[in-house]
């Protein structure tokens, strides 16, 4: 009887291992969801830093070709005016 009894203590404890992986695998499961969702949407200091820098070299890219456009049209402006 005792045997019979510790038996099926030994079988539900097992069971209960099992119970308990089935139930927290879903909770698991959005939490890891939680953390790739926060991941992606963060920006770590590395990334901000490269960000900037790309937005820093496109605007001096932008400023040089106006300043080269502005040039350019001076230039034409004075020889026009010459040939006037």
């Amino acid at each position: 009887m005792l045997r019979r009894a510790s038996l099926v203590i030994l079988l539900l404890l097992a069971g209960c291992s099992t119970v308990a992986t089935v139930v927290t695998a879903p909770i698991k499961l959005v939490g890891a969801g939680i953390d790739v969702a926060v991941d992606s949407v963060t920006t770590t200091q590395e990334e901000a830093d490269r960000n900037r820098g790309r937005a820093l070299r496109e605007k001096e890219e932008a400023d040089a070709k106006a300043a080269k456009k502005a040039e350019k049209a001076k230039r034409k402006a004075e020889r026009e005016a010459r040939d006037d």
